[in-house]
């Protein structure tokens, strides 16, 4: 009897796969596989996965990709797995290309303050590295101020779907020759190329900071404080909103305190004077407001912002939601939002960064449902659409993933939108790179 195509091709890629990698980076024992299904979303493709290359260097995935591409076997490349939009959902007959291993920090120069790093590198583990230089990786919550993480990557290794290795960008701080690839590659979500290593921007350890914590007695007025701290000219490092019911998760006493807590961090010189001028612009929102310089006391009092989502995920499954509106419109965002949440009888915690209007609606469902309840998805629907209406996006951070791809076109509009399948297709003509995700 004559095995079936996709049969042979799977056993044919899988032959060549432990013919040519090392004896430790194939995996294709059915039940390690199962954890590569899906992500920190709770999305679940149908099926699993053939197998898992385990890659510790760069030559293993232009020998993964060569093959696969030859095949037309899917790869979905993959990280820790903490992705939120269900981009690294492996589904059936797809081969999953896992980066965790590709984890040393190749390089750190204080002289150039850059340091060049393999994906598997976890920030904070850099940020440790580059601190004992008085250096550090200003990402994560620091966006406010340091901007995210595209803004910090100066250059990128990787390899195309046929195994072409290709460097991109450079090492300086300035650079214009030609097209900018590395910002097309950073944050494509393995659907144009898997990223082996990049060149990072660091900066300088600042000299003091100032952490201001206040609670409000609405959340509308806590959004409508963080847009006040922008009108005043200051640019504070970090500026981090939690709603009541966030906070009740974490803590009921903390809930008793208002019904939203505003956490405001300013650093450099004048971390001081600028979180002086931060009290000024919201006590007369807020109904309580502390500030501290001492650097414990800070980490207490963003304490808070960091316990957000454990706190949810012991309530439930969280479907954390990622959108972006002018920051003029955050409170009308928020108010928008509760009205949502009602509407659909669906509990949304919120939390934000609210310096750049990147708002983290949460909607937590029983964790015993394989599949979210149409109430969510239409709640969810409805905060997207009303990110596009108030003038914003689907996502600020999380990516599109498979969560938010019924949705893309209605954000770039059809020219755009066709372009961009047209430079997936330049990039990746079989569409093996994590098909099905992005776009």
């Amino acid at each position: 009897m004559t095995a079936a195509p996709e049969t042979t091709v799977s056993a044919r890629l899988l032959g060549l796969l432990a013919r040519d990698l090392p004896l430790d980076r194939l995996t294709t024992d059915p039940a390690a596989l199962a954890a590569y299904t899906t992500d920190r979303s709770g999305a679940r493709p149908v099926g699993g996965p053939l197998a898992v290359v385990h890659a510790r260097r760069t030559e293993d995935v232009t020998v993964t990709l060569r093959h696969a591409h030859a095949l037309r076997v899917p790869v979905v490349p993959r990280g820790a797995g903490t992705g939120l939009s269900g981009g690294a959902g492996a589904g059936e007959g797809s081969l999953v290309l896992d980066l965790c291993g590709m984890n040393r920090i190749l390089e750190l120069s204080a002289d150039d303050q850059l340091a060049v790093v393999e994906p598997g590198v976890i920030t904070a583990e850099l940020d440790r590295a580059a601190g004992e230089h008085g250096l550090r990786y200003a990402g994560g919550l620091r966006c406010a101020k340091y901007g995210v993480t595209r803004d910090s990557v100066l250059g990128l290794e990787a390899v195309l779907a046929d195994g072409t290795v290709v460097r991109t960008g450079r090492r300086t701080v300035k650079g214009v020759t030609g097209y900018d690839l590395t910002a097309l590659l950073t944050g494509s979500e393995g659907t144009l190329a898997v990223i082996t290593s990049a060149t990072l921007r660091l900066r300088p350890v600042p000299l003091a900071t100032a952490t201001l914590a206040a609670y409000f007695d609405t959340f509308e007025a806590a959004a409508e404080a963080s847009y006040a701290i922008q009108r005043a000219g200051v640019v504070p490092a970090l500026a981090e909103l939690v709603d009541g019911p966030v906070l009740h998760a974490i803590d009921p006493a903390l809930r008793e305190r208002g019904a939203a807590l505003l956490v405001v961090q300013c650093d450099g010189v004048g971390a001081a004077v600028e979180a002086e001028a931060v009290a000024r612009v919201v006590a007369p929102l807020a109904a309580t407001v502390e500030t501290t310089c001492d650097r414990v006391e800070a980490e207490s009092l963003l304490a808070a912002r960091r316990l957000a989502l454990p706190a949810l995920e012991r309530l439930g499954r969280p479907l954390i939601e990622d959108i972006v509106v002018p920051r003029s419109r955050l409170a009308e965002a928020v108010r928008e939002i509760r009205a949502i949440s009602v509407r659909h009888d669906v509990p949304v915690f919120t939390i934000a960064h609210a310096a750049d209007g990147n708002l983290h609606p949460i909607v937590v469902v029983d964790p015993a449902l394989r599949e979210l309840p149409d109430a969510a998805w239409e709640a969810a629907g409805e905060i997207f659409a009303l990110a596009l209406r108030l003038g914003g996006t689907l996502t600020g951070e999380h990516g599109v993933g498979v969560l938010k791809r019924q949705w893309v076109a209605e954000e770039l509009g059809p020219a755009a939108h066709g372009l961009q399948r047209r430079i997936k297709e330049v990039f990746d003509p079989h569409g093996i790179l994590n098909p099905g995700k992005g776009l």
